[in-house]
């Protein structure tokens, strides 16, 4: 088991996510992305790129769009072996205790959280797991687009990655909405999904001439800029414009 940051008590949640250790895969993981790969392989074709890009060690956020649920699963089972160690994602505490899917998603890194608790233990939580140099798995949206383009975003994902210095690794997913579209139970056959992993990036509050400082909702919108840059015209949403506006190459 590798070193852990010290701490008082910690939740079931913090417990769950602890449990896996911080700088390899264990077999579990490796088993059970081998097994993802071949079961949404054989339902679309998979492109991947960038995977370059992907640190190897320390705090490290992933940012992604978020069209499907088919969205997890594509970057836990394609990224994961390239990071080398597990990444952790909330989930709802509800889905922990399903059969199959609750142990499944434990074993896998997910930790979850209440219904109706505070935002704050959330965040909390989120950031425990970058200050014990692990990798967090996010959607800075929130949820899924029901068009496939991108949202607002919300400004929790630009915090955590202020107050905690961690670097933010862009993910792009593409047509992932296409192949199973928010609000059918089931994916459909055929097609193809890909996904298009950014260079990593560390998110600063900038500081005006007169020591104001940028909004956080500017430095949120820096953040998704890099997830629009990864993605065709038709999925950048409410920042295409905006990206465009940029400059090419963006000037983000």
């Amino acid at each position: 088991m590798t070193e852990q940051a010290p701490r008082h008590a910690r939740s079931e949640a913090e417990a769950t996510a602890f449990a896996l250790p911080r700088d390899r895969l264990p077999w579990t993981i490796r088993a059970s992305n081998q097994f993802g790969r071949i079961l949404l392989g054989s339902s679309t074709h998979v492109s991947v790129a960038g995977l370059e890009h992907v640190p190897k060690q320390g705090a490290l956020i992933l940012a992604s769009n978020h069209n499907s649920n088919a969205d997890p699963a594509l970057i836990a089972n394609w990224l994961t072996s390239s990071l080398g160690r597990p990444a952790h994602w909330m989930a709802k505490a509800e889905a922990m205790e399903w059969p199959i899917v609750g142990p499944f998603i434990r074993m896998n890194g997910a930790f979850g959280i209440r219904r109706g608790a505070p935002d704050t233990e959330a965040f909390r939580l989120a950031k425990s797991v970058l200050d014990d140099g692990r990798v967090l798995g996010t959607f800075p949206e929130g949820t899924r687009s029901p068009t496939g383009a991108l949202q607002v975003a919300r400004d929790g994902v630009t915090l955590l990655a202020l107050r905690t210095g961690a670097p933010i690794l862009p993910i792009g997913v593409i047509d992932t909405d296409l192949f199973w579209p928010r609000g059918r139970k089931i994916w459909r056959l055929g097609g193809q999904i890909r996904m298009q992993v950014g260079e990593p990036f560390v998110l600063e509050r900038r500081v005006d001439a007169e020591g104001h400082k940028e909004a956080l909702e500017e430095v949120t919108t820096r953040l998704m800029l890099h997830i629009a840059a990864l993605l065709p015209p038709r999925q950048q949403g409410v920042y295409g414009p905006l990206l465009a506006a940029a400059g090419d190459p963006p000037g983000f």
